[in-house]
Parts: structure tokens; sequence; C-alpha cells
């Protein structure tokens, strides 16, 4: 049985992220490791903060803090916020790591000693009143395609326009704010991407057919284009340095590597900085080097980061000439949007993730991203949509469904799962109804495709609804107790298999649901189909308690305070 690596996108260092960002990449990359785990299989799913680059370093200034305790801070910052959306990384890394400096200088004098890194002189702006170069987002201004005046050298963001910090009207230093600004020339090393274009291509091309359509037709965009070479080094304080045995002069001036080309390197960096942990019992090469059969690598993305992660960073692994592990499998997702614009960091526009945790618990948020994620084209996230969704499937459908059976039970029969009646047609035909559904369930989670597979949970939750309409112990009970007694005990194994498969989405929960029943022996991690039609886990005379309300059903005032809140519409 292989071994499952998983990684996501690193979520940058630069605040708190919005609920986009949650479903493009963390959100059902979790869903995914719990899954896989519960099936018995070996996982290790890592991520980290991406944490270089110059957004890193304006922000630390505009708070007034060294970048590297801005960094330290907005790390925990963030990472408590992953913890209250109960994400279960093994690892969750920093990209300044001393791993991932170490891995990344490697990587680079590999990469020299292979030809594939080539140093050569540029022409870059330079700000005698700060006495450095500045990189590209280091220089703003007003743009000359639509006139915004707070555009960046690299790009627009009003208008997404790409620019060079030349193009810009009234440039200014983003550090200083002044406008005494000059092109000198200075070196950086550069990728030679083109020289490794073909076996970048023939790399992709073995992924036709296996990666989603989104993930392969980018990459083959991107590679029809053509593979330029690319800069692989800034004029920045906060960085992995330039390697001095290997490039001295340019050490000597202080440059360190891109953000994109050290970022995805600490995948390997996190595991090592997992490993070092206790290295006696962890190997973070075992993960990663000479292990092409052994370990199936899936990563997930929104797809502004395919590119990276289909070519640029392929073409970086390739060219070391070195058997570390590449990707099997990218998932990529197109845009959560928020009533139909985008989410914007800068702009405060959109939930963000703590704002979430505020308003609900992480279940409410974790179901309905998933259930909601932009798989084949992008999705919209409206109050309206999440409010129906979740009186609909999770207070109705399951919460409602869980509350009752126990509280009618508990009235009726007393605190233990009650005894009588023998399982007859209408538990046969559930029992084949429910594994039908698991077994679908498990296809689409097997086959990452995540909007299915909440609508075949879903399924499986109603399927208890629709039987306990049909049987109606309610009714029962004045007539046959044993009756009634057995379509509670059958519900009840519904409960306890519902506890146990949707985990994955719904982990606190699932976990409440389990602990209403005090089984003696309760180590199942997952129920095959097989097994589902019997619903026999739950015996008769199981101690039980009602818990307390899974989810609260929303009403018009939340709706109407949730749209005040954060806006009923895209600015």
């Amino acid at each position: 049985m292989a071994r499952h690596l998983i990684t996501s996108a690193l979520p940058y260092i630069n605040g708190i992220k919005h609920l986009g960002n949650m479903v493009g990449s963390m959100l059902p990359a979790d869903v995914y490791s719990r899954y896989l785990r519960q099936r018995g299989h070996e996982v290790l799913y890592i991520c980290a903060t991406d944490e270089h680059g110059t957004p890193a370093e304006l922000a630390a200034k505009e708070q007034g803090l060294p970048v590297a305790d801005f960094c330290a801070q907005a790390h925990d910052a963030q990472k408590a916020v992953y913890d209250g959306f109960d994400l279960a990384f093994d690892y969750f890394g920093r990209s300044s790591s001393e791993q991932n400096v170490e891995i990344t200088q490697h990587f680079a004098r590999k990469l020299h000693e292979n030809g594939f890194i080539e140093e050569r002189a540029i022409r870059q702006v330079y700000s005698p009143t700060d006495g450095r170069f500045l990189p590209d987002r280091y220089v703003e201004g007003t743009c000359p395609h639509c006139g915004y005046d707070k555009a960046r050298g690299d790009q627009c963001e009003n208008c997404t326009r790409v620019l060079d910090p030349t193009d810009l009207i009234n440039p200014r230093s983003a550090i200083s704010g002044s406008t005494d600004l000059e092109v000198r020339e200075t070196k950086h090393l550069f990728l030679l991407q083109s020289k490794l274009q073909r076996e970048v291509m023939e790399w992709v091309a073995r992924h036709d057919g296996v990666w989603p359509h989104l993930a392969s037709s980018i990459a083959h965009k991107w590679l029809t284009e053509g593979l330029h070479d690319r800069a692989i080094t800034r004029d920045l304080d906060w960085g992995v340095p330039v390697p001095a045995d290997t490039w001295p002069e340019l050490a000597a001036e202080g440059k360190v590597f891109y953000v994109w080309f050290d970022a995805p390197i600490e995948y390997l960096g996190a595991t090592k900085e997992w490993s070092d942990i206790d290295p006696s019992t962890r190997d973070w090469k075992s993960w990663w080097y000479e292990v092409d059969t052994d370990v199936r690598y899936t990563q997930f993305m929104a797809k502004d980061n395919v590119p990276f992660h289909t070519v640029m960073f392929p073409a970086t692994e390739l060219g070391i000439r070195e058997p570390w592990k590449k990707v099997d499998f990218v998932k990529a997702f197109n845009w959560l949007t928020y009533y139909g614009g985008k989410f914007s960091t800068s702009q405060k526009r959109g939930v963000f993730t703590d704002q979430a945790l505020e308003i609900l618990p992480a279940d409410y948020w974790r179901y309905f991203l998933i259930a909601n994620a932009p798989e084949s084209d992008d999705s919209s996230f409206t109050w309206e949509h999440f409010t129906a969704t979740v009186n609909k499937d999770l207070a109705d459908t399951l919460g409602n469904f869980v509350n009752r059976v126990l509280s009618f039970s508990k009235k009726r029969f007393g605190e233990e799962v009650p005894a009588g009646g023998e399982p007859g047609e209408a538990e046969a035909k559930l029992g084949e109804e429910i594994s039908r559904l698991l077994a679908e369930y498990e296809e689409h989670m097997e086959a990452l495709q995540f909007r299915k597979a909440a609508a075949a949970l879903r399924a499986l939750w109603s399927a208890g609804n629709s039987y306990l309409e049909e049987k109606a112990p309610w009714l029962e009970i004045k007539t046959d107790k044993d009756g009634a007694a057995l379509t509670l005990r059958t519900a009840m194994n519904l409960i306890h298999l519902y506890a146990v498969v949707s985990e994955p989405f719904i982990p606190s929960t699932s976990a409440a649901m389990r602990q209403a029943f005090a089984l003696k022996d309760d180590t199942a991690t997952w129920v095959s189909p097989d097994e589902a039609k019997s619903l026999t886990a739950v015996p008769v005379g199981t101690p039980f308690t009602v818990p307390p309300v899974l989810f609260a059903k929303l009403t018009d005032e939340d709706l109407e305070a949730y749209k005040e809140r954060f806006g009923g519409e895209a600015a």
C-alpha cells in the first residue's frame, strides 16, 4: 500500500486568509488526508507559511516591526485560525526555517553545477534615498492603463495588467515614498528554464488524462507559450541568502532568492522541520528521496498557483538531476467568489477565516465550502446560499435526525439502546441503500471529487430521514412497541455510521455523535459498504446521551446581520 504525501499551497504570511483561500487548498487537503487515514493509509500532510518576498517586508514596516518578528507573530496567528478550522496538519512549518535555507541553497548549487543557473546583468530601479535597488513591488505609481494611483511595479491590482516598474507614471519608492529614482545596472541569477523546456513538456505529458483538466490545461498553456529564463534572486533584506561559496559577489551584495524559487522547496523544508523534532523515529528523506513508486504525492492549490507547481518547480527538480519526489496528482481549484466578485485581502472584501470562526463553529464552514468547492468552474459565496445550505443539510437533514431519534428514544425507552423487534424488509432495503451510497461516497473521495462526495454524504443522511418517515416510530409505538424499538435502534446505528464516515467533512460534529454512545470498544475508523448493510455496530443495551443541538438553524435576522457586517454584494 503506497504511502500518501499531501501538501497544500503555502498561505502567504501577509494577513489572515479569506474563505476562498481556505477552500482552494488547505481544507480539501485536510478532508482528503482525514479520509485516507480513516481508510488505514499512512499519510503525511505538510504545509507552512510562505514568509519571504516584498509584501512581508512592507507589512512589517507598516507595523513597525522587524520582519522576522512580524513573520513569527503572523505565523502563530494563522496557525491559530487553522487549528480553529480543525486542519489536521502533520506539520505546519515556516519557509524562513533553517531547513528550507539549507535545502534551497543545495538545489541552487546543483542547478548551477548542471548548467541551469546563469548570472546576468539587468537594469533595475534604484533609490538613492533608500540606498538600494527596488524589487518590482517596492515601486508604486499610477497605472498607465487605468489611472489607478497605487499600482505596483509588477501588476496593477485594479485592472490586473502586468507591469514593469518603468511603465508606472510618477513612480515612487514604497519604502520611503521618494520619487528620486534611477535605473541602474545590477546582476542577478537566472534559472535557464528554456534549456529544460523539452524535459518539462515530456514530464507534463505523462500526466495527461491523470491530472484534472484545469491543472493540465494551464500547464500546457504555459509550455505552449514557451518557458523563459527567469530571474530567481532579488535585492531584499529578508529571504534565503545566495550562498557565498558559489556566488561570493552576489552574496556580498546581499542578494536573496526570489520567493517563488524557495517557497515550493519549503514542502521539503517543512518535512525536514517535522523530522528534526524526532529524528530517531522520523526520516524526511523517506518521503522525498528515491521514493517514486513508494509514495503517492498529491498537491492542492488554486488555479493561480498551478504554473509554479506544474512547470516551474518541476523544472527546478528536473534540473538538479537528483531523484527527489515529483507530484503525482495536482488537485487544482477555480475561484470562490464573493457575490460574483473577487475576495480581496488588501481591500478587505469578503469573509476572512478568523471572522468566520467568530460567527459560527468550523463545521458549518467546512461542510458548506467543500459541498460548494469550485472544482469545475468558479462558485459564488452568498449569505443566502450559505444560510439555506446550513439549514437544509446540516440543521434539518443531519442535526434534526440525530436529535429526534435520541430524544424520542430516551423519552420512551430510557437511556439505553432499546431491545425488541427483528429486522425486516424495511431494514434490509435501508441496508442496501446505505451500502450503495457509501460505496458512491468512497468512489468520489478516492477520485478527489469533493462536491460529488458531499452530495453522496448528504444522500446518506437523507436515507435515514426517509427510513424514519416511513417507519414513523412516534405512531408505531402506539401499536407495536417492539417495532418502534427496532426502528430507533436502527436509526441509532445510522447515527454511529454517520459519525464515522462524516468525520473528514465535520470532525467536531462527528466526535459529538460518536461520543453519544458509551460503547465499550469503539475503535472502528471506517465502515465498509458491506459492513454498513447490517447496521448493528451499536448493540442493545448501550448507554447513550442526547448531545446538545448539533447545528443551530440560521434565521432571517442572522442573514440580515451577516449581510450588514460583510456586505450583501461584491464591491
